[in-house]
C-alpha cells in the first residue's frame, strides 16, 4: 500500500475511544526509547484524551471500569508530568533567548552581528540543549538538564508499572459501552453546559484576584469544557475548535511562564538584582501579552462565552435534561427501573394530592417535590450491590453522586436520606443522618420519607397494578377523627400488596396525625339496555 494511502487511513481513524486507548499503547512503545520531549507529550495527550472520554461517559454510565481506566491513566499521566514540565521550561528558556536576540537586532540595526539571522537554539544529537549566552539561562538549563535525567528514571519506572494488559482489555470492552451513547445528543450538550458554567465561574474568579493559581484552575476548567465538546459534540467542535484551542494555549503558556519564573527564583540562578529584574520583566511581558489576548476574546458582550452559551440548553430544558441524566444513571444500577418510575409517579400523586386538600409541608414546596422525585427514582440503585440493606447502599450512592446542572445539591442530598428510609427502620430525629439537620429540615425529610414509603408499598409486587390514585378527606371514622381516603385504581383489599400497604402507611399516618383508608374505586353500575 502506498505511503500516502497509509497516511489517509490513519487520519480517518483518529477519533473514538478505541483509537485513543490503542494509541496510548503505541505511544508507550515510542516514549520508552529515550523519553524525549515529543514522545512524552504525545503519550500524555493520548492519556488525557482517554481520561476525558471516561470523564464524560462516567457521568452517564456508572460502570466502575470507567473510573478504573481513568485512574490508571491519571497515575501514569501525573508521573510523566514533572518530566514534561522540565522539558517545557527548557523550551521556554530557548524561546526567551531567541526573543532577546531578536529584540536586540531590531533595536540596533547598525550592529551587523546582532542583525544576522538568529539561529534556533536546538538540542544536539544526544538530546542535550545548546548552551544559552545568558548566565542565568545557562545556570537554569544546567539545573533542568540534571533534573530531566532524574525524571526520566522516574518516568521509566512509571511506564514499567503501567498495566498494559489491563489497558488492552479496556480497549475491547469499553468502546462497546461508549457506543450506546450517541454523539451530539442533548445529554452531552447538558454535560457541556455544566462544564461551561464551572469554567465561567473560574474565569470570574481569575479576573478578580489574578493569581497564578486562579489562572491555572481556569485553564483546567476550559480544558474540561473543550474535551466534552471535542469528544461528544462534533458539530460544535467543528465550529469552536480553533477558539477553544487558542484560549487553552494562551492560558497554558501563562502557566508555563509562571512555573518557569518560580523555578528560576527557587534555584537562585540570578547573579545579581539586574539579572533578576531583567528576567522578571521579559517573563512578565510575555505573560501579560497572553492574558490580554485571552481577555480580548473572553470579556464583554461579544465574548466567546456568549457564543458558546447560546448554542447549549436553555431555560426549563436544563432541568429536564438533568432529570434524564439521573434516570439514565439509575437505570444502569436499578434491576427494575420501571418499578422506580411507577413509584415516582405514585409519590408525586400523593404529594400533589395532599397539597390539594390543604396539607402544608415543612419545606419549600418546589424543593421538597424535587427531592421526592429524585428519591423515588433512585431509591433502588443500591440493589446493584445486592438486595440486603440496599436502602443503605442507595443512600451512599446518591450522596456520592454529583449534582447535575439544574438540580440543587441540597435537594439531592435530602433525596439520599429520603431514599434511605423507603424501607426498613422508621426515621427518627435521633438517626445520624437526621440529627444534625435543622428542625424544619428534619420534619420535612421525614414527611417525604413517609410519602415514598407508602408509594413504594403501592407497587411492592412490582406488577404495576396500581398506577393512579386520588385523595379525599371527607370521611369521619368511628373514633371521630377525619380520615384520609386514598382511592387506588387496581387496588385489591385481599391481596398481599394490601397487607404491605397496611403496614407501611403507619409513618404517613403519624406525620399527618390522621388515619389513612385505602379503597378501590366503585364499579359503575351497568346501565339498563333500552329497547
Amino acid at each position: 500500500m502506498p505511503s500516502s494511502t497509509l497516511r489517509t487511513t490513519r487520519v480517518q481513524k483518529t477519533t473514538g475511544l478505541r483509537y485513543w486507548l490503542l494509541r496510548v499503547l503505541e505511544e508507550c512503545d515510542h516514549v520508552s526509547a529515550d523519553f524525549a520531549a515529543d514522545p512524552v507529550h504525545d503519550l500524555r495527550v493520548s492519556l488525557r484524551r482517554c481520561r476525558s472520554l471516561a470523564d464524560g461517559l462516567m457521568a452517564l454510565d456508572p460502570d466502575p471500569n470507567w473510573k478504573a481506566m481513568r485512574k490508571a491513566g491519571k497515575r501514569l499521566f501525573q508521573r510523566l508530568g514533572d518530566l514534561r514540565d522540565i522539558q517545557v521550561m527548557m523550551e521556554w528558556v530557548e524561546k526567551l533567548e531567541k526573543l532577546d536576540r531578536t529584540r536586540a537586532a531590531r533595536s540596533n540595526p547598525l550592529d551587523l552581528s546582532a542583525s544576522e539571522e538568529i539561529p534556533e537554539v536546538a538540542a544536539d544529537e544526544s538530546g542535550s540543549h545548546a548552551t544559552p549566552s545568558d548566565p542565568a539561562a545557562e545556570a537554569l538549563v544546567r539545573i533542568l538538564t540534571a533534573r530531566e535525567r532524574e525524571q526520566k528514571l522516574e518516568a521509566r519506572a512509571a511506564l514499567e508499572e503501567f498495566d498494559r494488559k489491563q489497558w488492552r482489555q479496556w480497549s475491547k470492552s469499553l468502546p462497546a459501552r461508549a457506543a450506546r451513547f450517541r454523539p451530539g445528543s442533548p445529554l452531552f450538550k447538558h454535560l457541556a453546559l455544566e462544564r461551561l458554567a464551572a469554567a465561567r465561574e473560574l474565569h470570574n474568579r481569575a479576573l478578580r484576584n489574578r493569581s497564578q493559581t486562579a489562572f491555572h484552575s481556569l485553564r483546567i476548567g476550559i480544558k474540561r469544557f473543550r474535551y466534552i465538546v471535542e469528544n461528544f459534540l462534533p458539530a460544535e467542535h467543528k465550529a469552536w475548535s480553533n477558539d477553544l484551542k487558542e484560549m487553552q494555549d494562551l492560558l497554558g503558556e501563562v502557566h508555563d511562564l509562571d512555573v518557569l519564573w518560580s523555578t528560576a527564583v527557587s534555584c537562585h540562578v540570578f547573579a545579581d538584582e539586574h539579572s533578576r529584574r531583567r528576567w522578571h520583566e521579559r517573563i512578565l511581558s510575555e505573560r501579560t501579552k497572553r492574558i490580554e489576548g485571552y481577555r480580548e476574546r473572553m470579556v464583554g458582550p461579544e465574548s466567546l462565552w456568549q457564543v458558546w452559551r447560546a448554542a447549549l440548553p436553555q431555560g426549563k430544558e436544563i432541568e429536564v435534561l438533568a432529570t434524564r441524566r439521573m434516570k439514565l444513571w439509575a437505570s444502569s444500577l436499578d434491576p427494575d427501573f420501571p418499578h422506580s418510575e411507577r413509584v415516582a409517579s405514585l409519590a408525586l400523586q400523593l404529594y400533589d394530592g395532599l397539597l390539594g386538600i390543604g396539607w402544608q409541608p415543612a419545606l419549600n414546596r418546589i424543593s421538597a417535590r424535587s427531592s421526592l422525585l429524585a428519591a423515588a427514582l433512585l431509591h433502588d440503585v443500591g440493589k446493584s450491590q445486592g438486595e440486603k440493606g440496599h436502602h443503605k447502599t442507595s443512600f451512599d450512592l446518591i450522596r456520592a453522586h454529583g449534582t447535575p446542572l439544574g438540580w440543587k445539591p441540597a435537594d439531592l442530598q435530602r433525596a439520599a436520606i429520603v431514599a434511605r428510609f423507603h424501607r426498613g427502620a422508621l426515621p427518627t430525629r435521633k438517626h445520624k443522618s437526621l440529627r444534625d439537620l435543622p428542625p424544619d429540615e428534619q420534619k420535612g425529610t421525614i414527611q417525604l420519607a413517609a410519602i415514598l414509603r407508602l408509594a413504594n408499598a403501592l407497587d411492592v409486587a412490582h406488577d404495576g397494578n396500581i398506577r393512579r390514585i386520588q385523595i379525599e378527606n371527607d370521611q369521619i371514622t368511628s373514633k371521630g377523627s377525619e380520615a384520609l381516603i386514598i382511592t387506588a385504581e387496581g387496588y385489591n383489599p385481599s391481596s398481599s400488596t394490601a397487607q404491605t400497604i397496611a403496614a407501611e402507611r403507619h409513618l404517613l399516618e403519624t406525620v399527618l396525625r390522621r388515619p389513612i383508608i385505602l379503597k378501590a374505586p366503585r364499579l359503575r353500575k351497568a346501565q339498563p339496555h333500552r329497547k
